[in-house]
């Protein structure tokens, strides 16, 4: 599996409810494409998010976001690098 990082920005404050409704609703597209969100970080402003995933490629994230309808700036692959 693969740490997938999922940039995103909106016009206006984001609606985490339904965002999380949405989640819900295609949990069967995430579960289908093999596809984890581990954590989503929100600017103060709510108009900008990272969203970390578990999934095998940057390709099974970007099916399920474009599935669901959730905008997306840039989706990519990352690895993690611990400082010292």
């Amino acid at each position: 599996m693969a740490t997938i990082l999922v940039e995103r920005s909106f016009a206006e404050p984001v609606d985490l409810d339904a965002l999380n409704t949405l989640e819900k609703q295609f949990g069967w597209c995430m579960e289908t494409n093999g596809v984890s969100l581990l954590q989503r970080f929100v600017a103060g402003d709510g108009r900008r998010m990272l969203c970390i995933f578990e999934a095998p490629d940057a390709e099974a994230v970007r099916r399920v976001n474009d599935r669901a309808g959730v905008p997306y700036e840039r989706i990519w692959t990352a690895t993690t690098h611990r400082s010292g």
